[in-house]
């Protein structure tokens, strides 16, 4: 384990990280595009030929701390002026064996941008599978991947007091909403976990979050935060004694009970319009559908919550186990890869699950005590920039609050706008004259397509922030020869939808 960091030495280090270039940027220029998804896939070949050769200090520490590779302690001494070896060594980063440096962890530079502009950060955490050159240890402490990237990416933007970051891990949650909240609790069931997310608080400079040791709320006792956010141990694994089970990843119940702990528990520890978001796994079991089971647990929670549940993906039982032996570091052709398959696949028959769901869920307790008015399950697909849509989804819930405060005369005396990343497409067969599918896309947020007819796509085109939507929903019935009043009655609404999904937004 890390021993506790020391913040002058952890300085140190900083400033010789800052001196030698060492940014997420420029690694990968030293290594190329190619090499760096190779990285990504844990292939470290190319990386280490495109440096060979290479004793410049980004060099030395890409291979020291990003691919986790042995260096000569000259080098490393040149790379960490200030630090020193002896600075690393102390830090529990690095140890001495004959004339080269070991790395003990990583230390990789992330970058992140969201509306607050971007940053470049280091995260130290546990040696990755590629560099222990096999499984991992039960207790290993996850860097920063795809996982981690969506959920900061995910996390609203918008000001707040108090947040709560459930399982840290390497505290990358923590940082990311310590850039939009004031005070940040950290917590996790692993003593390990909470030093790495100590030393890269240090590391960043970043103040303002408290570690607490312990298993999912309870180390907030009766506290209450306005933004709460977990990457949970939510990997649904077979309770068999010889399974590894990986502290990271499987927080040690039954199916994904894990998931729906939180969910109904949650409620408790949101401040009124607090928000909580999470990633997570649910099973369709028993026949009922994964959504349909997170819509009962969100209708189950003590303090009712308003929902919005995203599904990403959904996997099969064969190829979620394979998904998950191999992120432990067994391979189809290791030893036990069928005894772990067998396991899993067991498991899964013991509950009649047919598919594993995953996702992203916000909830929200409603201000005041009002009731709850977003109940929102749905599946996209498609392929979009996670890492860059939490301010998406806080406009959309802005503009949800907005229109439900909004009869439908009051909606259509709002004047709107269409948003500037939507276009509009048209289809129709050679030599017709009318189109027979109209399309509406979106560039940004969920990237989201949608058919319209002619009424709503003339609407949509008219929004330009100038005339009510009622006004224009009379003229485009007079245009089209339809009684207005059933116009309205049939428009409105799909608007209240396209401000939702942000196709459209009030214009003041």
């Amino acid at each position: 384990m890390l021993p506790e960091p020391d913040p002058r030495t952890v300085a140190a280090l900083a400033s010789d990280l800052s001196a030698a270039g060492f940014a997420s940027a420029a690694v990968r220029g030293a290594w190329g595009d190619d090499a760096d998804d190779a990285v990504v896939r844990g292939l470290h070949g190319p990386a280490l030929r495109a440096l060979a050769g290479r004793a410049d200090p980004l060099a030395v520490l890409a291979r020291l701390f990003v691919l986790g590779v042995a260096q000569p302690a000259a080098d490393v001494a040149a790379a960490l002026p200030a630090a020193g070896v002896e600075g690393i060594v102390a830090l529990g980063l690095a140890e001495t064996a004959g004339d080269g440096i070991r790395p003990l962890a990583l230390v990789r530079p992330q970058s992140l941008s969201d509306p607050a502009g971007e940053v470049d950060w280091w995260i130290a955490s546990d040696l990755d599978e590629a560099a222990v050159g096999g499984a991992l240890p039960e207790d290993h402490v996850l860097g920063v991947g795809g996982a981690s990237r969506t959920l900061a990416g995910i996390q609203v933007p918008t000001p707040a007091a108090a947040g709560l970051d459930v399982g840290t891990g390497c505290g990358i949650q923590a940082l990311r909403a310590r850039r939009h909240v004031s005070r940040v609790v950290a917590t996790d069931v692993s003593a390990a976990a909470l030093r790495f997310t100590r030393l890269n608080a240090l590391l960043n400079g970043i103040d303002g979050i408290q570690t607490r040791e312990g298993s999912m709320f309870d180390p907030a006792a009766d506290e209450t935060f306005d933004r709460i956010v977990s990457n949970p141990p939510f990997v649904i694994t077979p309770r068999v004694a010889d399974v590894p089970a990986y502290e990271y990843r499987d927080g040690g119940m039954v199916g994904d009970a894990l998931v729906e702990a939180f969910v109904t528990g949650v409620g408790a520890h949101l401040a009124p319009g607090g928000i909580a978001q999470l990633l997570g796994n649910w099973e369709t079991r028993d026949g009922v559908d994964g959504l349909e089971r997170v819509r009962a647990w969100v209708e189950r929670s003590p303090i009712p919550l308003d929902a919005w549940v995203v599904e990403r993906e959904i996997l099969d039982p064969v190829a979620y186990a394979e998904l998950w032996i191999r992120d432990g570091g067994t391979l189809p052709t290791a030893p036990g890869f069928g005894r772990l398959m067998d396991a899993w696949l067991d498991d899964f028959s013991s509950r009649d699950v047919t598919a594993i769901g995953f996702g992203y869920v916000l909830l929200r307790r409603p201000p005041s005590g009002d009731a709850p008015t977003l109940a929102r399950y749905e599946s996209v697909w498609q392929s979009l920039g996670d890492e860059a849509i939490g301010a998406h989804l806080a406009g959309a819930l802005e503009a949800h609050d907005r229109v439900v405060a909004l009869d439908d005369a009051g909606l259509a005396a709002s004047v709107l706008r269409f948003a500037p990343d939507v276009t509009e497409a048209r289809h129709q067969l050679p030599g017709a004259e009318d189109p027979t599918v109209i399309e509406l896309r979106q560039g940004g947020g969920f990237a989201r397509v949608v058919s319209v007819d002619p009424a709503l796509a003339g609407l949509v085109g008219a929004c330009d922030g100038d005339l009510p939507a009622g006004v224009l929903i009379d003229a485009i019935a007079q245009l089209l020869e339809v009684d207005a009043a059933a116009l309205r009655v049939d428009l409105l609404p799909r608007v209240r939808e396209l401000l939702f999904t942000g196709f459209l937004r009030f214009a003041d």
